[in-house]
């Protein structure tokens, strides 16, 4: 590649100038569009049904209470949104498309975005083509269904266009760009980051919950009509209570609640080099059983050096590595064609200079040039031992490939000759080795309960004494047996990760998948967790819900990790959320049926309802433990566990209504008793059901814990001042406190064996 055939850095920027970014401005909805959003749903819908009725009756304080409650979660969920946006537009930044470019007579990676009409670029299996071009060599297989929506891939070699958003399925090829950005044929570039917004098995089971919820007060709510039929009570007073005991049991939190905790769990693994393009992946993390892992570039450093050739016959080492670097070329920046060219300038072997040069293909598992030897035409090829034994005929060279082998060497051969009539001139060995960090973050998986498994195209030899060194113990299979339960598949072509992906789905196994080529994309989308390692091309980017910035696999540990934390902060809110709905809609409803009056008013319901998303919110960032295995939700657990914590609730809530009773407290201070016994106890939960072994095992989150304090202090000074409700002692007050607290206490010694079986059910 002579220097004139690209442009030089000056002449770049000036035409950069002139035709603009390599990119198209993405158009947005407005803001305040985004905002009227969060009032369209379900759940804002049932609050404004309410807000209108209460309008009609008469009702401000209910009303105005209503609308604030709207206005504030409208707020929340759409300032919780607005920064897990800005966070995923950082990570669309962080995982811009890269372009190989010859500037300055040298090849260098460089932002596509950065391209301009005139450059000379490379692509090759894998790559997104960064911008239209036209092939000046090689031949490539590009797939262009992102345009015409063609699902079989074209061949294109010199001379023939290829447009942007192509993906490179097979070969590579250099060529000159034509058309940059808006003027390019597609437009723009595909889009990397896809899903962000997707709902999650976790969300999809917390909204199946509060239906049954729903479905429980909507039996209640016929009841108390039925019983004012029957006793003659006011519609006007009845149907907004009614209505109130609806809502109670609505999800108000939840969508931003979900939100912040996967958002604020998504920043922190964006610094740990670690970037979510799914925030669902987050959940799913937490529940992966299986990792199936590439060994090169993940496991082990993917620095290859050439530790050993082996000429057979007649063939010098020199020749040996002179036909090997005539089948490898630099502008792919191929490791293993890397390697063998330095190694063949180290030993200053010659090298003919070629007519032509078909890259390494998977298919064929090997590589080929021609060029001009004894006035005649010969080839060279390297690539799997036995695929070029077979087209040499060539025997003897299994007992020296064995033996390279059981090294850990990964093992080629190389032959070269007369057009059609090659030799087999020997083998060369080379050595990738472990990753210094692999076999801790081996272990750290294993702690987590997360089964590794190492695949690998390598033979069974070569994986097996990689597999020793790390530690991983188990049947090593050759090709994908899903049928076998094996801690390493060898000699695995990419297609086969996909069917390794189903078969342990389909005996119920989390799997998460790490790849880094266009052929890994399907698997890393069929597993639950698709894993882009820090190498990956466009296209895996792309298909994958984790993208690492890092060498390595402890970003896998850390996404693992983060996840089970978010599972506990969600597992608390789902248990506080049922049992809080069954305590509140069942004394409501039983306080109005054996007391025949309102027991709290819609009024004071709607207050709670506030106090209390103020406390579950905060749950977003409290501290917990991160589960030791994979977390499974158990529906029948969790409503049971719940519904005993409930019982005993429900029973404190009446012990404090007959308390105030007995007191001789008149009915609007009793309804403010009632009110704070909910709030207190409200809190008191949320401290219970948070820690799995006894409430003192850990403190609270900063958040949590404020937020608590002040819903307290509020309340009292309400209840105290007689704002909002009926005036009530502070003595009383504190009286109520410390019951509360006691009777906390007694309830955790019930919780701890509940949960504790909950949490074995989960894992």
């Amino acid at each position: 590649m002579s220097a004139d055939m690209g442009l030089s850095t000056e002449e770049a920027q000036r035409r950069l100038a002139q035709y603009g970014p390599n990119s198209v401005i993405e158009i947005k909805p407005r803001t305040w569009v985004l905002f009227l959003k969060k009032f369209w749903d379900p759940v804002p819908w049932m609050l404004e049904i309410t807000l209108i009725l209460e309008l009609v009756l008469g009702k401000w304080p209910e009303a105005i209470i209503i609308g604030l409650l709207l206005v504030f979660n409208a707020i929340l969920g759409f300032r919780q949104e607005h920064k897990a946006q800005g966070a995923l537009d950082a990570l669309k930044r962080r995982l811009h498309i890269m372009a190989r470019v010859f500037r300055d007579g040298q090849w260098r990676s460089i932002a596509a975005r950065d391209l301009v009409p005139g450059d000379l670029v490379h692509v090759r299996i894998g790559d997104i083509v960064p911008a239209d071009m036209t092939l000046t060599d090689g031949q490539i297989l590009v797939d262009q269904s992102a345009l015409t929506g063609e699902s079989i891939p074209v061949e294109r070699s010199a001379a023939a266009a290829v447009y942007s958003a192509s993906v490179v399925r097979r070969g590579e090829a250099s060529g000159t760009i034509t058309a940059t950005g808006a003027r390019s044929y597609f437009g723009k570039t595909a889009e990397l980051v896809r899903g962000a917004g997707s709902k999650s098995h976790l969300e999809e089971l917390v909204l199946a919950i509060v239906r049954y919820l729903v479905i429980m007060d909507g039996f209640l709510v016929v009841a108390i009509l039925v019983y004012a039929t029957v006793t003659h009570m006011p519609l006007a007073e009845i149907l907004p209570f009614a209505l109130i005991l609806f809502v109670a049991s609505v999800p108000v939190a939840l969508p931003a609640t979900f939100t912040l905790a996967t958002a604020m769990a998504s920043l922190g693994l964006a610094q740990r080099g670690v970037l979510v393009t799914r925030l669902a992946a987050i959940e799913e993390a937490a529940a992966m059983s299986d990792l199936c892992s590439d060994k090169t570039g993940t496991l082990t450093q993917n620095q290859l050096s050439l530790v050993a050739a082996r000429p057979m016959g007649e063939t010098t080492q020199a020749q040996l590595l002179s036909m090997a670097a005539v089948a490898s070329d630099d502008a792919t920046q191929d490791p293993i064609d890397l390697t063998i060219l330095a190694a063949a300038h180290t030993n200053n072997a010659a090298i003919p200079q070629r007519t032509s040069f078909t890259p390494f293909d998977p298919a064929t598992k090997r590589s080929e040039a021609s060029f001009e030897a004894g006035g005649g035409r010969w080839q060279a090829m390297k690539g799997a031992p036995q695929v070029i034994a077979e087209l040499t005929q060539a025997a003897g060279w299994e007992p020296i490939a064995a033996e390279l082998a059981t090294q850990g060497a990964r093992v080629l051969a190389v032959a070269a000759g007369p057009t059609g009539a090659p030799r087999f001139l020997g083998l060369l060995a080379l050595a990738d080795p472990i990753r210094a960090d692999a076999p801790g973050v081996l272990q750290a998986l294993h702690d987590f309960g997360v089964r590794v498994r190492m695949v690998t195209g390598d033979n069974v030899a070569t994986a097996k004494t990689v597999a020793q060194t790390l530690g991983l113990t188990g049947t090593i299979c050759d090709r994908v047996d899903t049928g076998k339960d094996c801690a390493v598949y060898a000699g695995v072509f990419p297609e086969d990760k996909f069917h390794l992906v189903q078969g342990l789905q389909r005996h119920r196994r989390i799997v998460g998948m790490t790849g880094d080529g266009v052929n890994d994309a399907p698997a890393l989308k069929q597993a639950e967790v698709g894993v882009a390692v820090e190498s990956a091309t466009d296209v895996a980017k792309a298909a994958a819900s984790l993208v690492l910035t890092t060498p390595g696999l402890s970003g896998v540990v850390d996404a693992i990790e983060t996840g089970r934390r978010v599972y506990q902060r969600l597992l608390t809110y789902t248990l506080n959320k049922i049992v809080k709905t069954f305590q509140i809609a069942l004394f409501l409803s039983l306080g109005l049926l054996a007391f025949r009056s309102f027991v709290i008013t819609p009024l004071l319901v709607l207050l709670l309802l506030f106090a209390n998303d103020f406390i579950t919110m905060s749950l977003a960032s409290d501290r917990v433990r991160p589960s030791p295995t994979p977390d499974r939700w158990d529906v029948r657990a969790l409503i049971f566990s719940s519904l005993v914590v409930a019982i005993a609730w429900l029973v404190y809530i009446f012990a404090v209504y007959l308390s105030g009773w007995a007191m001789g407290l008149p009915l609007h201070a009793l309804q403010t008793l009632d009110f704070l016994g909910l709030v207190f106890s409200g809190l008191a939960n949320v401290l219970l059901v948070r820690e799995r072994g006894h409430l003192w095992h850990s403190r609270p989150g900063a958040l949590l814990l404020w937020a608590g304090i002040a819903d307290i202090a509020i309340v009292s000074v309400l209840a105290q001042q007689g704002l909002l409700m009926a005036r009530l002692p502070l003595t009383i007050t504190l009286w109520l406190l410390v019951a509360t607290i006691l009777y906390t206490l007694l309830l955790d010694q019930i919780k701890v064996p509940l949960l504790r079986h909950l949490t074995k059910t989960d894992s």
